[in-house]
């Protein structure tokens, strides 16, 4: 066997399709196990069993970065930063509101209490990002 098959080639290859199959999968464990059955038949078939060893170390490559994966994607679905949200992509504030403010008055008198920039919301939407935080299981 190669040695730049084997310790580069494979496990950078288990990596990207790891963290593809947790994106489509979304269960760390379904990612090791389908990865296992893959480098098990390919042992067998194409192998000696002296790549069993690297058949294991490959499996647990695949769970953890999997998990850091499933780690990292929960992060960013339940940040409260503005900028990770799907509508702040679009252009648009936490609230749905525009960015942009279109207020050109000096009077603060107007602003009853909201907060139109997309810096921050009023109490409700601070209670639905709370409801969709906790209250959900995904």
């Amino acid at each position: 066997m190669n040695n730049l098959l084997i310790f580069f080639a494979i496990p950078v290859a288990t990596i990207i399709l790891s963290v593809v199959l947790q994106k489509i999968l979304r269960s760390p464990f379904l990612v090791s196990a389908t990865f296992f059955a893959i480098f098990l038949i390919v042992t067998f078939s194409a192998f000696d069993e002296s790549f069993l060893v690297f058949a294991i170390l490959y499996t647990l490559l695949a769970l953890i970065t999997a998990i850091i994966t499933r780690f990292i994607c929960c992060l960013i679905n339940n940040s409260d930063n503005p900028c990770f949200r799907r509508n702040a992509i679009a252009g648009e504030g936490i609230c749905g509101n525009s960015s942009v403010s279109d207020d050109n008055d000096d009077d603060d008198n107007s602003n009853n209490g909201s907060n139109n920039s997309g810096c921050g919301c009023n109490r409700s939407m601070q209670n639905q990002c709370f409801r969709r935080r906790y209250m959900m299981r995904r």
